[in-house]
C-alpha cells in the first residue's frame, strides 16, 4: 500500500482547484486513494465459511467489554473461550457471572498490556472481540485478522487514514471480517424507521442527521489512564461520530448504490475542555485542541446530505439527533420521537384516524403505534423482547451481538462491513482535515475503490430472504 505521507498533514498538500473565468471555484482538498494490493479483491457482500459454533476471545474487560461477555452468555451457538484485561480483578467479576449463568469459566490472559497477543494466537477461536481503549484498536484487529480470526472492533475502529486503508488491506487479503460494533444502527426506533424507508413511506429519502452530543462530565475519571480526555485534548475534529452517522448512512445505502463525496466541518473554540483538566490537574492548560461542539455536512454523490454533530463537554440533554427527511415524510428521534407524512403516503387501512394526518405535524400516538406494528423491523419482531430483557442499552447492544453471530453462523454477509467501518471512523481525520485548513471542503475517500454501486441497497441478510 502507498503510504500517506502523515494522513492528516500533508494530505492538505493534495488541493485541487479549477477556474471559470475570473471566478474560481472551492478548492476541495483530495487524499490519496492508494491501489488495491495485486491479487487482492473487495469484501462488498463477503460471507465467510459458516460457523456451528463461534467460540470468542474478548479482549478489554473495562467499560464495554464486561456487557459483551455478559450478552454472550445469553446468545445461542457461541462459546466464551477466553478473557484478557490488564486488572484481574474485571476478569474474575466476569468469571462469576459465567459460571453463575451456566457457562464454564473461559481461559484468562492478564497482567501486562502486551498478553493479548497470546489470546489471539489461540488456536480454538473464530472471532476477537475488542473493547480496549481506542489506540488498541488497530494493532489488536490487524493482529486478529493475521492469525486467521474474524475482528469485532469497538467505535470507533481507526483514527488515521493510513490505519483505515490497512484494515481495508487486511481483511481484504485474510478473507476475515472486520466489523466495527456500531451498536445504535440496532436500536428500537432506528430500525423500525429503517424498515418504514425501504417500504417507501417517506418516499425518497433526501436528508438524514446525527450526533454525539453527550455530556461525559460523570465519566471522565472512569476512563483508564486518563485516555479519552487526553484524546480530545490532542486531537481536533469529530472524534466520535459513529453513533449518529452510521443510522444516517444506513438510510442512504452508503457504498450500496451511493456514497459520501464530500464534507465541510466547523468547530467552536475550546472552553469547557481546558478547564476539565485544569480541574484534574491544577494546572493551567495551555493546549486542548478539540473544540466543545463540532458539525460536519455531508454531500453524497447522489445529491443526498448528512448533518452530524458532536459535543461531549457542555450542559446539553443526552442527544443522537436521528433524523431523516423524505419526500413523503419525516422521522424524528430526540427530543421527540415521532413521524410527520403526507396524507397520502399512509394506507387508511393501517394507520387510525388517516383523514386527520397533517404533514405539518406528527401523527398521534395511536397513529405511531399503529405504524411501528404494522412495519416493525423483522429482527426487533423476532428476538426485541429477548433484547430488552438481556439489556445493553434497552436491547439494541445485544441485537448487535446476535445479529453477529447469527451471522456467522449462517455464512451470510455481516450488517457492517469493513467498508462501514472505514467511512464513519475516517470522519475524525477528515473533519480534522477540513478544520485545520479553514473549514474547507474535503472529498471523502471511496474506500470500496469503485465497488460503490456494486451493490444496490442495504439489507440485513437473512437466510429466510431470497439473496
Amino acid at each position: 500500500m502507498k503510504k500517506l505521507t502523515t494522513a492528516i498533514a500533508l494530505a492538505a498538500m493534495m488541493l485541487v482547484a479549477s477556474c471559470t473565468g475570473d471566478k474560481p471555484t472551492t478548492t476541495t482538498i483530495v487524499t490519496d486513494v492508494p491501489e488495491r494490493p495485486a491479487g487482492q479483491t473487495d469484501m462488498l457482500g463477503f460471507a465467510a465459511e459458516p460457523i456451528d459454533t463461534v467460540r470468542v476471545g474478548f479482549i478489554g474487560l473495562g467499560m464495554r467489554g464486561p456487557g459483551a461477555v455478559e450478552r454472550f452468555a445469553h446468545i445461542p451457538g457461541t462459546k466464551i473461550v477466553a478473557l484478557c484485561d490488564i486488572d484481574t480483578g474485571n476478569i474474575v467479576r466476569l468469571q462469576r457471572y459465567l459460571t453463575a449463568n451456566g457457562c464454564p469459566e473461559a481461559a484468562v490472559y492478564a497482567g501486562n498490556d502486551s498478553v493479548w497477543k497470546q489470546l489471539v494466537e489461540r488456536d480454538d477461536l473464530d472471532l476477537i472481540y475488542i473493547a480496549t481503549d481506542w489506540k488498541h484498536h488497530v494493532p489488536m484487529a490487524l493482529y486478529a485478522m493475521e492469525q486467521g480470526k474474524h475482528a469485532a472492533v469497538e467505535v470507533p475502529a481507526a483514527f488515521t487514514l493510513d490505519e483505515i486503508w490497512e484494515l481495508i488491506n487486511t481483511s481484504e487479503r485474510t478473507r476475515k471480517h472486520c466489523m466495527m460494533l456500531e451498536n445504535c444502527v440496532y436500536d428500537f426506533f432506528e430500525m423500525n424507521t429503517l424498515n418504514m424507508a425501504q417500504q417507501g413511506l417517506f418516499g425518497e429519502v433526501l436528508h438524514t442527521e446525527g450526533s454525539y452530543i453527550h455530556n461525559l462530565s460523570d465519566f471522565w475519571n472512569a476512563y483508564w489512564n486518563n485516555w479519552r480526555l487526553d484524546f480530545n485534548r490532542e486531537n481536533r475534529g469529530d472524534v466520535y461520530a459513529t453513533h449518529g452517522l452510521g443510522p444516517a448512512c444506513q438510510l442512504l445505502d452508503i457504498h450500496r448504490g451511493d456514497r459520501m463525496k464530500t464534507l465541510v466541518a466547523m468547530d467552536t473554540k475550546a472552553v469547557t475542555g481546558p478547564e476539565i483538566v485544569e480541574k484534574q490537574t491544577g494546572k493551567a492548560c495551555d493546549s486542548f485542541l478539540n473544540g466543545d461542539h463540532t458539525m460536519t455536512m455531508i454531500k453524497t454523490e447522489n445529491g443526498k446530505t448528512i448533518h452530524i454533530q458532536h459535543d461531549v463537554m457542555n450542559p446539553r440533554p443526552y442527544s443522537r439527533m436521528y433524523q431523516l427527511t423524505g419526500t413523503k415524510g419525516f422521522a424524528n428521534k430526540y427530543p421527540f420521537e415521532g413521524y410527520a407524512f403526507e396524507p397520502e403516503a399512509l394506507d387508511p387501512d393501517v394507520v387510525p384516524d388517516h383523514e386527520n394526518l397533517n404533514a405539518h405535524g406528527f401523527v398521534s400516538a395511536d397513529q405511531k403505534a399503529a405504524l411501528e406494528d404494522k412495519y416493525m423491523h423483522p429482527i426487533i419482531r423476532k428476538i426485541g423482547e429477548i433484547a430488552k430483557t438481556v439489556g445493553g442499552h434497552g436491547g439494541m447492544d445485544y441485537i448487535m451481538d446476535y445479529r453477529l453471530v447469527y451471522c456467522l453462523r449462517h455464512g451470510l454477509p455481516l450488517d457492517m462491513d469493513v467498508y462501514d467501518l472505514a467511512e464513519w471512523s475516517a470522519m475524525a481525520p477528515l473533519t480534522q482535515l477540513s478544520l485545520d485548513n479553514g473549514s474547507a471542503p474535503v472529498e471523502v475517500p471511496d474506500f470500496t475503490r469503485g465497488g460503490w454501486n456494486k451493490i444496490k441497497g442495504f439489507r440485513h441478510a437473512s437466510p429466510e430472504m431470497p439473496e
